[in-house]
């Protein structure tokens, strides 16, 4: 059975954590530098975190009720 169109809604969210981390030519900088490590880096690191964060939501949200 179909989630409601209401949960539904919150599935544009997935495109986030899709699209962060391809903004590499805007992310393409050493500074600013956290504890040291470039932003490059930290950032990627930041849009896995944000990937499983986004993801967990969603889940969440459009799962069906009675179903773990």
């Amino acid at each position: 059975m179909p989630a409601p169109a209401r949960s539904r809604r919150r599935q544009w969210l997935l495109l986030v954590p899709a699209v962060a981390p391809l903004l590499t030519p805007y992310a393409n900088r050493i500074d600013p530098a956290l504890f040291g490590i470039p932003f490059f880096f930290w950032y990627q690191f930041a849009c896995a975190l944000l990937a499983m964060l986004v993801i967990t939501v969603v889940h969440l949200a459009t799962r069906e009720d009675g179903h773990e």
